[in-house]
């Protein structure tokens, strides 16, 4: 069975919910480094456990020892690191400091799995990003790759990174050859994100055949604009979402 993971669930009520729907996994953000303990998140993780979901956390600051303190308080399933692991042009950034902290994390927490986003251009564009070379390098001392979208290549017209520095939360599909490809190269399981929403999970897993789908921008609530609304879920997308994931694994096994 393909996996759900649902993304920015910052709330335990919310968590619950994902439950009920379906989902596998419940991923919350860190964004502050000032004010890292929450209760609420805490929260989020407690619920997951009581209601067996699989929990992750991304802490969008580097600070190893931080870090450390982070996952030692909350004790996710997952640790999700998701840095840009190139500039703006697609060329690898020094990779040593990322594994190094993945080293450490494993050691410190060796219940506690690395999942670590690895970048793939938009369809068409996926030759500007080395992907499968920067998963070979990575893949020692990660248990779990999620694929997600580059908005690089300085294009007219480009859009730029929600949060500078990391990669996610763009609603656009990455190249889904690329994506089959790393999935068919990697000894860890890859979870396909980048844009997947209700509408296309079923293609995508058929597609990519990956082990799990990841959906964050295309399952939220959208405002009276029909801008997606960030840390708010809309139940009736993530429930259609569960529904095509499950269509495709039918679909696959025959």
């Amino acid at each position: 069975m393909t996996t759900v993971q649902i993304y920015e669930i910052q709330e335990a009520e919310e968590a619950r919910e994902m439950a009920r729907l379906g989902v596998n996994t419940v991923g919350s953000v860190l964004t502050s480094r000032e004010s890292w303990k929450q209760d609420s998140l805490a929260e989020v993780m407690a619920a997951a456990r009581e209601e067996g979901l699989v929990s992750s956390l991304i802490p969008l600051f580097t600070e190893p020892e931080l870090i450390l303190e982070v996952l030692d308080f909350y004790k996710p399933d997952l640790a999700h690191f998701c840095d840009a692991l190139t500039d703006s042009q697609g060329v690898p950034l020094d990779l040593a400091p990322m594994l190094d902290l993945q080293k450490k994390v494993r050691s410190a927490f060796p219940k506690i799995k690395i999942m670590r986003s690895i970048p793939i251009a938009r369809p068409g564009r996926g030759h500007v990003v080395p992907t499968l070379e920067l998963a070979r390098a990575l893949e020692p001392m990660s248990d779990i790759f999620l694929t997600d979208t580059w908005l690089g290549g300085g294009q007219d017209n480009d859009p730029t990174d929600p949060v500078q520095g990391y990669i996610g939360i763009t609603g656009l599909i990455c190249d889904w050859d690329i994506a089959a490809d790393l999935v068919k190269q990697s000894g860890v399981p890859v979870i396909l994100a980048g844009g997947i929403s209700p509408e296309n999970a079923y293609e995508g897993v058929l597609r990519v055949r990956p082990a799990g789908v990841d959906s964050c921008t295309q399952t939220n609530a959208v405002d009276e604009n029909g801008a997606p609304i960030r840390f708010k879920k809309d139940p009736a997308k993530v429930k259609t979402l569960v529904e095509e994931t499950a269509r495709a694994d039918r679909k696959i096994t025959g």
